[in-house]
C-alpha cells in the first residue's frame, strides 16, 4: 500500500497521556542490512535508552520514511517498554521544516529510519529542522536506528545512491563513474571515517564498498576509512562506548583501508593492496574506538580484480 507524497502521520498510542520520567541511558544505534528487521535489535535500543530490560519505564518511538505505510507501528507498540509509536512520512524539504513534524521527533526517545532511497533522504532532510531534531534525540541520550537506506545515511560518509547503476564490477572498473560520496546526515560519535553499505552479501557489494573506502582515502576525506557491510536479516547494534555487536542471521564485514591506494583514478581500474577485513556473526563484537591490530584476513585488488574471495 503506497501513499502519495504529502505529509502523513500515523499514531498508535498506548499510554501517551502519562509520560514517565526516563533516565536516558544512550546514545545507542541500530543499523539493519535490509530484509527482515531484527526484533531483538529494536528491543535492545528501547531497553538501552530506558536503562533496563524489564521495568515500568516507557519510551516514545518515531518512524521516519519518505514514502510507504505505518507497517512498523503495531509491531513496535507491542514491544516491552513502548508508550507510543508514530510514523512520519516526510517527502520533501518543506515537510522537514514543519512544527507538527519536528516536535514529535524532538519529544521522542527512539528514532528509526525505514528503508527507502538514501538519495531522497539526503536531499530532503539535510540541514532541515528534521535533521536537527534527530540530533537532539542523541544529545539527550536516546537512540537512532535504521535499515537499508535508513542505515546507510548514518555513517560519516554516504554513497548518495542517486545513481542506481553502481555494482561491485562497475566500481572496481572505474572508481569515479556514478559514485558520489557525501557527508552523512549526522556526525555520530564513534563513526568517524565510516561508510555503511547494506544488502551486502546478497547483492555482492564488497567490491563497491572497497571502492568507497579507497575513494575516501584518495580524495583526502579521511586518513583511514572503515567500510561497514551489513547482510540482510542482520543488524549491527552499537552502545555508547562504541562497542558494536552483530545480531541476526548474516554477517557484518568491517573493511579497513589504512593507506593510500596504488591506483584510484577516473576511468582506470582500482588497485589497492591489503584491505584489512573482519567478518563478524551473531553475538560477535567489534570495538569501533579500539580497532584490533590484526585483521581476520586481507584481500587485495589488482587492476580491478580481487585476488581472493572477500567473504
Amino acid at each position: 500500500m503506497v501513499f502519495s507524497t504529502q505529509i502523513k502521520s500515523y499514531s498508535y498510542l498506548e499510554n501517551n497521556s502519562i509520560n514517565l520520567s526516563v533516565m536516558y541511558s544512550g546514545p545507542v544505534y541500530n543499523f539493519g542490512g535490509g530484509g527482515l528487521d531484527i526484533d531483538s535489535a529494536l528491543q535492545w535500543m528501547i531497553n538501552q535508552v530506558r536503562g533496563c530490560n524489564s521495568c515500568t519505564e516507557k519510551i516514545d518511538v518515531i518512524i521516519i520514511r519518505d514514502s510507504g505505510s505505518d507497517a512498523y507501528n503495531q509491531p513496535i507498540l507491542d514491544m516491552d517498554g513502548v508508550d507510543s509509536v508514530e510514523t512520519l512520512i516526510i517527502s520533501d524539504r518543506e515537510d522537514g521544516q514543519k512544527e507538527n513534524i519536528v516536535d514529535p521527533i524532538e519529544n521522542a526517545e527512539v528514532i528509526f529510519f525505514a528503508g527507502g532511497d538514501q538519495c531522497q533522504y539526503l536531499r530532503n532532510y539535510r540541514n532541515t529542522e528534521v535533521d536537527q531534531a534527530v540530533q537532539s534525540v542523541i544529545a539527550k541520550g536516546g537512540a537512532v536506528g535504521g535499515t537499508s537506506a535508513g542505515a546507510m545515511i548514518q555513517s560519516n560518509f554516504v554513497f548518495n545512491g542517486c545513481s542506481d547503476t553502481v555494482t561491485s564490477e562497475t566500481a572496481l572498473k572505474d572508481p569515479y563513474e556514478d559514485i558520489t560520496l557525501d557527508r552523512g546526515l549526522f556526525d555520530w560519535k564513534n563513526f568517524r571515517g565510516t561508510v555503511i553499505d547494506t544488502h551486502f552479501y546478497e547483492r555482492d557489494r564488497m567490491g563497491r564498498l572497497m571502492t568507497f573506502v579507497a575513494r575516501l582515502l584518495r580524495d583526502g576525506r579521511s586518513d583511514t576509512a572503515l567500510g561497514i557491510g551489513i547482510d540482510e536479516d542482520t543488524s549491527l547494534i552499537v552502545d555508547k562506548s562504541g562497542l558494536a555487536e552483530v545480531v541476526g542471521n548474516g554477517f557484518v564485514y568491517f573493511v579497513l583501508g589504512d593507506h593510500l591506494p596504488e591506483e584510484c583514478n577516473p576511468q582506470i581500474p582500482l588497485t589497492f593492496s591489503g584491505f584489512k577485513i573482519w567478518k563478524k556473526g551473531n553475538g560477535e563484537t567489534f570495538d569501533l574506538n579500539h580497532r584490533p591490530s590484526t585483521a581476520d584476513y586481507q584481500v587485495s585488488v589488482e587492476n580491478g580484480e580481487l585476488d581472493s574471495s572477500p567473504y
